[in-house]
């Protein structure tokens, strides 16, 4: 109880924050995604040379991307957005140009032989039957912003990672857990969120598909 009154305000507003910079960062990256996957999975010849081109930003250490930001951007909430979103995009890309790839051809000549066009056989035939994997990576790359939010503490930014690294320079292991436990609750529940997401957007019979 004296943790919680000397810290309980603090670390609320850090939950918030984290759950801030979580929500806004996927969602960014989550359309950007959505709209490259569906443009490279019209080019596949050339998506084969841009997709590992644009893997390479997931093997950037988190902490130096940041930082890089924060040398042109400054400590603003804006440079941890930009580069969450960042790393957001990647998992919803790659499964969303996976997903429509997987489309069987014979659904879209039907889709065009029911005189839809390219746009309707797009948004009612392929991306709802793509959308299993386009949602497991939704899943993915908001499970991975949880943690990587953590470095928005190391610019002064706040979050749970606040926390986290008091309690380390510290050596308080009450600090470290009251910021490592949240992630793993906000985590959790995000997850199960987009389970329910999953549930009122895949089409029933395609629910099974991991």
């Amino acid at each position: 109880m004296s943790f919680f009154e000397t810290y309980g305000d603090r670390l609320m507003t850090a939950i918030q924050v984290h759950l801030f910079y979580v929500l806004i960062s996927v969602a960014i990256g989550f359309v950007v995604a959505l709209i490259l996957g569906i443009l490279l999975s019209r080019i596949p010849r050339y998506a084969k040379i841009i997709m590992p081109i644009l893997s390479i930003f997931q093997t950037i250490p988190g902490i130096v991307f940041i930082g890089i930001l924060f040398l042109y951007l400054g400590m603003i909430p804006a440079t941890v957005i930009t580069a969450l979103a960042v790393y957001s995009i990647f998992p919803v890309l790659k499964n969303t140009y996976t997903g429509l790839l997987d489309v069987k051809p014979e659904y879209i000549e039907a889709a065009k032989g029911c005189g839809m066009s390219p746009l309707q056989t797009l948004f009612e035939v392929e991306l709802p039957l793509a959308s299993p994997s386009i949602i497991t990576g939704l899943r993915m790359s908001t499970i991975y912003t949880v943690s990587w939010a953590v470095l928005a503490a190391m610019i002064g930014l706040g979050g749970l990672g606040e926390f986290i690294y008091i309690g380390i320079a510290s050596n308080n292991d009450q600090l470290i857990l009251a910021g490592a436990i949240p992630s793993a609750i906000m985590a959790i529940i995000l997850s199960l969120l987009i389970d329910v997401i999953r549930r009122v957007v895949v089409p029933k019979g395609l629910r099974s598909v991991k």
